[in-house]
């Protein structure tokens, strides 16, 4: 709820109306007040006066943990018979030009007052407030069963179950179809994450309903409002399933860079690191929740122009869901080719821009021969080539497991041992993409003299092992081919660019 979508400050006259879903918000002077409408909306009935009195309680409650001088409590309503006959919240009208939905449209419009100082600064503490309500909140078996693998997998069933009923469902059934596939492709393999996420103390009683239009940033300090009051266990959830709703919410109104402030900040504040994927994909369920909010309000305006307009936002915000479950994807990456070809240094910034963790064979090597105390000689026998394999996919493994994408820099010359790769990344349910580096002999044989001269990297590869490489060509059909000799490699942005064009939408979060 915006509490203050009129002007400011407020003129003489009669009261604004603001409406929502489920509320009237009357605005007047320097207070608003919040009546809950009579209705049913499936996940929520305020259909008596007793359960509107409650949730308006509760409201008040809730929302003093984080703006404790908004809420000023709760008025009855009583008829001619002194019969209490509904309830109201009474609260302090928040300047509207201060609201971060404000700010963010004034930003875009290139109006005063819609700094990007300003507002990151207010975000930063936003975030630490955020966190400390985490940090502060209660913990029980019942806060941690919301974050359980099946808990998590049925928030998702119950919302597109609800978006399906609704008219923006019914007609673009397709989208919600993708929905379910990539969000249920992604839950899969990602127990034990959720798991460790439930260990680790990251199941909060947070928000519940973080939006861009119900914080404010002012002058003292930020009043975040209007937190979910009628259903407690809808509060609770991951801590990045609560922070995620307001980076779904400036993603979706073009302010991806301040979604992107907003999580840093919660991340230090926090100590939260928590994967790209799973960011990713709380946001495409956030999104998905606000679409079915929006797609409620198409129908309670009927025909009129603002119930359209609430139903193309409705499938514009089903299209950020689908865009983040993409972006959520985990992938096992095998970065391959001869020596000099130039894989490790596509690795690298290919592993930043998926957000992913980088193991090198030759890195692996070093601890491999370690750990066996083998003596030099052996370093590239069958068995010890063989054991690196092995611990390269190993490590890969339980990275995936915990939602961590894994770029494996190798050769991968060998169809067995790629073989083997596909079987890790079945077992892990992750995506498998296999990228072939190539490049002309002449500068294969330039890379690694320059990089024996500089004597700075871990390869061990020499010309002769070159050529033993070329000649035993092995088809790499599955494989994206990419001639480094053309990719500046080295160029991060390029880099980037390339790998969008050829994997989809990547991690921003």
């Amino acid at each position: 709820m915006d509490a203050s979508a009129a002007a400011d400050p407020p003129p003489p006259g009669p009261p604004v109306v603001v409406e929502t879903h489920s509320a009237l918000i009357f605005l007047w002077g320097d207070e608003a007040h919040k009546v809950r409408k009579s209705v049913d909306l499936g996940f929520l009935d305020n259909t008596t006066v007793g359960a509107r009195g409650e949730q308006s309680r509760r409201e008040v409650e809730l929302n003093s943990r984080l703006a404790p001088d908004v809420y000023r409590g709760v008025l009855e309503v009583r008829g001619p018979d002194g019969e209490v006959i509904d309830h109201v919240v009474r609260m302090r009208r928040l300047p509207a030009r201060r609201s971060l939905a404000s700010l963010v449209r004034l930003r875009a419009e290139g109006g005063p007052g819609g700094g990007d100082t300003d507002i990151v600064v207010g975000l930063t503490e936003v975030a630490r407030q955020i966190a400390r309500l985490h940090a502060a909140g209660p913990r029980s078996e019942e806060i941690d069963a919301a974050g359980t693998p099946a808990a998590v997998a049925g928030l998702w069933t119950r919302s597109l179950a609800h978006l399906r009923r609704l008219d923006v469902g019914r007609d673009a059934p397709e989208i919600v179809d993708d929905i379910e596939a990539l969000a249920t492709d992604y839950l899969r393999g990602r127990g034990p994450l959720l798991e460790s996420r439930v260990a680790d103390g990251r199941i909060v009683d947070g928000h519940g309903d973080l939006l861009a239009a119900d914080v404010y940033l002012l002058d003292d300090g930020p009043r975040v409002i209007d937190c979910l009051e009628f259903d407690d266990r809808l509060r609770y959830g991951d801590a990045v399933l609560d922070i995620g709703f307001l980076a779904m919410d400036l993603d979706a109104s073009a302010a991806r860079d301040l979604a992107v402030v907003l999580l840093g900040a919660y991340r230090e504040a926090s100590g939260d690191d928590a994967p790209p994927s799973l960011v990713h994909h709380y946001i495409g369920y956030r999104a998905l929740v606000r679409s079915k909010v929006t797609a409620i309000r198409a129908e309670q305006a009927a025909d009129g122009d603002g119930g359209r307009g609430d139903a193309r936002r409705a499938l514009e915000l089903a299209d950020l869901a689908v865009d983040s479950l993409l972006r959520a994807r985990v992938r096992l990456v095998l970065v391959g080719g001869v020596s000099g070809s130039g894989k490790s240094t596509l690795a690298a910034p290919l592993a930043e821009a998926l957000g992913a963790e980088l193991l090198r064979s030759d890195v692996v090597r070093s601890d491999v021969v370690r750990a066996q105390a083998a003596p030099r000689s052996d370093r590239y026998s069958e068995a010890a080539v063989g054991a690196v394999y092995t611990e390269m996919l190993a490590r890969a493994a339980a990275s995936l497991a915990l939602g961590r994408s894994v770029v494996l820099d190798a050769t991968w010359l060998e169809p067995r041992r790629r073989a083997e790769a596909e079987t890790v990344a079945a077992d892990t349910h992750a995506e498998l993409v296999e990228i072939s580096c190539t490049a002309p002999r002449d500068e294969l044989v330039r890379r690694i003299t320059e990089r024996a001269r500089g004597g700075t990297d871990p390869s061990e590869a020499t010309i002769e092992v070159l050529d033993g490489q070329l000649a035993r060509p092995a088809a790499w059909p599955e494989a994206i081919h990419v001639d480094t000799a053309e990719l500046d490699v080295r160029d991060r942005e390029a880099v980037r660019r390339w790998a969008e064009r050829e994997l989809g939408p990547l991690p921003w979060a």
